[in-house]
C-alpha cells in the first residue's frame, strides 16, 4: 500500500484516512485485500500506532468497506 505523509499541517490521522479512503474508492485497494496491522503501518509510516488505529476506526465509521487488518 502506498501512503505518504507530508509535513503539511494536515493532521496525520486525516492524511492516513483520506489516502486509504481514496485507495478504496478508486478500487486500488480491493475489499478483500487486508490492510497492514496497526503496528506495521505505524512502523512503516513513522506514525504513532494510536493515530493509525483512529484512522482505521474513522474509515469504518464513515462507511468505507475497510478490509480486515492482518
Amino acid at each position: 500500500m502506498i501512503i505518504t505523509l507530508a509535513d503539511s499541517g494536515v493532521p496525520l490521522i486525516d492524511q492516513i484516512r483520506d489516502q486509504i479512503g481514496g485507495l478504496i474508492t478508486t478500487g486500488i485497494l480491493p475489499a478483500d485485500q487486508r490492510l497492514p496491522s496497526v503496528r506495521q503501518l505505524a512502523s512503516d509510516l513513522g506514525a504513532p500506532p494510536g493515530t493509525v488505529a483512529n484512522a482505521y476506526r474513522s474509515l469504518e465509521s464513515a462507511g468505507f468497506p475497510v478490509p480486515r487488518t492482518a
